[in-house]
């Protein structure tokens, strides 16, 4: 971390992303783009089609992949440092990958490195490869961490009776529990297609039609090749593209992670006003200042700090869906300098989880708010009462209750008093007037413990 950072990502926030930096950072995609480059050589050496290449010995074959597996900070650095020369990033790996080869067994082969291949088709497989291993690696474990913290709120309190509120005022009541179990059948879904992402890649030259390749070998089978190559490197092929891979696959994972955050985000603003209602209280640590100047306050800063990151996140990738598969004719370079912000984008979503995970890790419920909430709450019941009228034929229930509560305050035994003076079948009557706020939540309780 230096202090003169730029972004939050590279100062205050970099330890929590620490493990994305070797997927997503300009580092991983120079690495990557020698890996792309390696795999190409060995995989040209054993095309019978390509008789020129000579065979690769097993040695020369771990030479090669040695240059990936054993790639750090320097090689990088020298990668940049020709690039100030050719003023050309790809073309500088090619010619970082020459000078490795320099003085070896392989010397002979340097003029096969980057043979038939534009620019694209090395830099499209590697963010496909970067981004698969990010999210795969550090972002999904992350959201599955934070379900499952949710996951184990929900069934704790599966039966605990809670005030809901809609348009923030009092309503139906229902269980903590159900409610967080919303949120957990939400994200599921999103995760569900986030793990079953397509990430595609292309291989077929400067305008998408392998013009070079058969020029070159014209008898080859290069888009059998292309294909074979690039479901070796674990993507899936795009046979048809202008000179770059259009992007579409990476809208829909990017799509597909906005309703994550999304989802994430109105966890957030829900906690946020369960704290503000006194829900939860959140514990405190010893040495902590929640405010700089009201001793007393605990302030819900993890639940805020989410909500902002993940907003920066889904900023990010909405910018990205819209941009990326767009591209004046064969191409521009608008979609090289949006995709250096693929990082930055999965970056502020993984940061805006662990803060989520954070903040309910220091949180608590107040059950005695809850059931002082609901006891204080008989109106509430009227949902029930009105049904059973209705269900015995009071065409005019829905307006006895509006009549009976609207406007004040009922207690027990005014609501008791309703109950009995109806004309209902005893057993409804008797079972009305035993039920109070705290019963009064359907199923939720079984809803939970089915669905989780």
């Amino acid at each position: 971390m230096s202090i003169r950072s730029i972004t939050p990502l590279d100062g205050r926030y970099t330890t929590q992303i620490t493990g994305l930096a070797d997927s997503l950072s300009e580092w991983a995609l120079i690495k990557h783009r020698v890996m792309v480059e390696v795999e190409w050589l060995i995989e040209m050496a054993e095309l019978a089609h390509i008789s020129d290449m000579r065979n690769l010995s097993v040695d020369e074959i771990e030479l090669l992949r040695g240059l990936v597996a054993d790639f750090d900070d320097d090689a990088a650095l020298r990668v940049t440092e020709i690039e100030r020369t050719t003023n050309h990033d790809v073309k500088a790996v090619e010619y970082y990958i020459q000078e490795k080869l320099q003085g070896t067994s392989l010397e002979d082969v340097t003029q096969w490195i980057h043979f038939c291949c534009t620019s694209e088709d090395i830099n499209n497989l590697s963010y496909a490869l970067m981004l698969k291993q990010g999210i795969a690696t550090e972002w999904i474990p992350s959201a599955e961490s934070l379900v499952e913290g949710v996951v184990s709120l929900a069934r704790d309190h599966a039966d605990t009776a809670l005030l809901a509120r809609t348009h923030g005022q009092p309503a139906t009541p229902t269980t903590l529990g159900k409610e967080m179990a919303v949120f957990v059948h939400r994200w599921r879904r999103q995760l569900k297609q986030i793990e079953n992402a397509e990430f595609l890649g292309k291989f077929n030259g400067a305008v998408g039609a392998h013009n070079a390749h058969a020029v070159a070998y014209p008898d080859a089978p290069w888009n059998d090749i292309s294909k074979a190559f690039v479901e070796r490197l674990g993507l899936i092929h795009n046979p048809l593209t202008t000179q770059i891979e259009p992007h579409d696959y990476m809208a829909e994972v990017f799509h597909a992670l906005i309703r994550f955050n999304t989802i994430t985000l109105d966890f957030d603003r829900d906690m946020w006003a369960y704290i503000s209602l006194g829900v939860f209280k959140q514990k405190t640590v010893a040495g902590e200042v929640g405010s700089s100047t009201m001793p007393h306050k605990v302030n819900p800063i993890n639940f805020e700090n989410s909500e902002a990151n993940l907003g920066i996140s889904n900023s990010l990738f909405e910018h990205l869906t819209t941009k990326l598969p767009i591209s004046r004719l064969q191409r521009d370079l608008s979609d090289s300098s949006a995709l250096r912000n693929v990082g930055p984008a999965v970056g502020h979503s993984l940061v805006g989880m662990k803060s989520a995970i954070r903040g309910l890790s220091r949180v608590e419920v107040d059950k005695a708010l809850l059931s002082r909430e609901l006891d204080e709450a008989w109106e509430v019941l009227t949902e029930a009462v009105q049904t059973v009228m209705r269900k015995h034929g009071f065409g005019d229930a829905y307006e006895q209750l509006k009549s009976f509560s609207r406007g004040k305050a009922i207690d027990q035994e005014g609501m008791r008093n309703f109950i009995i003076s109806l004309d209902l079948p005893e057993a409804d009557k008797a079972r009305l007037a035993e039920m109070t706020p705290s019963d009064y939540t359907g199923i939720a309780g079984e809803l939970v413990r089915k669905f989780l």
